[in-house]
């Protein structure tokens, strides 16, 4: 479990010297009040840590100078209780590298109708100061989130979640390494891309390892930590006899385990957040990693398949902003379909590697020819993944920039039993419809690859895709293909001259 408790989030309040001790003295009061009120909210999962009211450019500009270096300080909430005036607020926000959200609130949700007098007014002026601060942010073109509405409505909680999330998912990319085992599958475009321009942009490192490195790593694993493993296999999955010691294919679940156990010692001791393999460059290994990339993303490693490091990247930030909440993220593929026309359906999966975490109920672990790759007879957990509201996520370089696509889905259960086909799967119904949903994925030039989520949303995506610079496209109930044409037409043009 990633623990999200331990990133801060600073709430840092503006006001000016103008208003005298005693005011100041109830704005500082109120934005700890504020703070608290944030910081226990059950449904925030960040620490959310108080800073002394900004008064000034040189106290706005420490603050934010501390914040950029905090090492667990992940972005920053801004509320003006009064009017704070933003020229103050140019030379720190100049420097600002954390994302930041704009709570436009007010301390009292209600006017107090019979009492409310100057001083009343003269403290709580946010319906203006934020005003103020919100045109130099965007005068300055600073990317920042705005939440409108008193700090206890549970709908404004919610957006800060959301929020906390994903800065939590963008802080987790800051100097994150990723190893690419081997190289990408032969001839595929959309795996490619800019390493060097995703490690300026995004903030981690991509680089290839060969797979007699892993393969090292894997030999050195000794018998009893092997047996310990499948103990955990046998008491956590279901398992046929012949997958059991003695049975007659109770070497290939060994051979799976020592693969898990050397994968694993190869990341965490490189200090890897998340890897790519391909079924094309196996050398030295006797079966390609099924269970052990299964069991690696349940554990929060990101991964994707055919060095797919865009993918895994993407899949690992996922599970950070995740964390902690119903339901799992996972590497998934746009399989097959079924076009009925009474009930169009994607089949989601990949030839292995699905993330238990998804899963409806307990999953089998099976052994079974892969029919690619020549290699051994693989292990893999094979399940239904449960239904509900989810989205596929694409991250693709488009040359001149990266561009995250999201399509919102509804996963529903399976419509017939399916007794031939040994890997993970879920079927879904591309929102808003299966014709217009492919349609628009196909002209975003979304990937074959994506990160599945069923606990996010895309209102998580969009906030972390502003943090990242990236372009967004969302495609969900309300997309009508015309007017997506439009906006990937008008987005070319901004980027061309942006």
């Amino acid at each position: 479990m990633i623990d999200l408790k331990s990133f801060e989030v600073w709430f840092i309040t503006g006001s000016q010297h103008l208003y005298g001790e005693e005011t100041l003295r109830l704005v500082a009061e109120h934005s700890q009040h504020i703070a608290s009120g944030l910081n226990e909210a059950k449904n925030i999962p960040v620490t959310v840590v108080y800073k002394p009211v900004v008064k000034s450019p040189e106290e706005i500009y420490a603050t934010l100078s501390a914040a950029n270096v905090a090492e667990n300080c992940i972005g920053i909430i801004t509320w003006m209780h009064t009017f704070s005036p933003a020229k103050m607020w140019i030379r720190g926000l100049s420097i600002l590298q954390k994302p930041m959200l704009h709570l436009h609130t007010q301390y009292n949700r209600d006017i107090p109708w019979s009492s409310i007098d100057m001083d009343f007014m003269n403290l709580n002026q946010s319906a203006h100061g934020d005003r103020e601060f919100g045109f130099i942010v965007s005068r300055m073109r600073k990317n920042r989130k705005v939440v409108v509405g008193h700090w206890q409505d549970p709908e404004v909680l919610g957006q800060i979640d959301t929020w906390c999330r994903a800065a939590a998912g963008w802080h987790d990319w800051q100097g994150a390494k990723f190893a690419r085992i081997g190289d990408n599958m032969r001839y595929v475009a959309v795996t490619e891309g800019d390493k060097v321009e995703a490690e300026l942009k995004f903030g981690y490192s991509v680089n290839t390892y060969g797979v007699g490195d892993l393969v090292a790593v894997i030999n050195s694993v000794n018998e009893s930590e092997i047996d310990t493993l499948i103990k955990e296999y046998e008491a956590t999955y279901t398992m046929d006899a012949s997958l059991q010691k003695g049975g007659d294919k109770h070497s290939s679940v060994y051979e799976a385990a020592r693969i898990e156990l050397g994968l694993r010692k190869f990341l965490t001791n490189g200090g890897f957040k998340g890897f790519t393999d391909t079924f094309e460059d196996l050398h030295g290994m006797l079966q390609l990693p099924g269970i052990a990339a299964q069991r690696l993303m349940a554990d929060g490693f990101g991964f994707a398949g055919e060095g797919d490091w865009k993918t895994a990247a993407l899949v690992r930030a996922c599970k950070v902003m995740g964390s902690g909440l119903a339901g799992g993220n996972a590497f998934m593929e746009d399989y097959t379909y079924h076009f009925d026309p009474n009930n169009a359906l994607v089949l989601g999966s990949h030839m292995l590697e699905i993330d238990a975490s998804l899963s409806n109920g307990k999953a089998r672990l099976e052994v079974h020819p892969l029919g690619i790759g020549g290699k051994a007879d693989p292990a893999r957990l094979v399940f239904n993944v449960a239904a509900g509201p989810a989205f596929n996520a694409s991250l693709v370089d488009m040359g001149n920039r990266f561009r995250l696509i999201v399509n919102e889905v509804e996963a529903i259960d399976p419509i017939e039993d399916l007794p031939k086909l040994p890997i993970a799967r879920v079927l879904w119904k591309p929102l808003p419809d299966m014709k217009t949903g492919c349609a628009a994925w196909i002209y975003a030039g979304g990937a074959h690859h994506t990160a599945y989520s069923q606990n996010l949303t895309a209102e998580h995506m969009q906030d972390f895709a502003d943090m990242a610079g990236l372009e967004f496209i969302r495609i969900g109930k309300d997309t009508k293909l015309p007017d997506l044409l439009n906006q990937l037409r008008w987005n070319d043009n901004y980027y061309k001259t942006n």
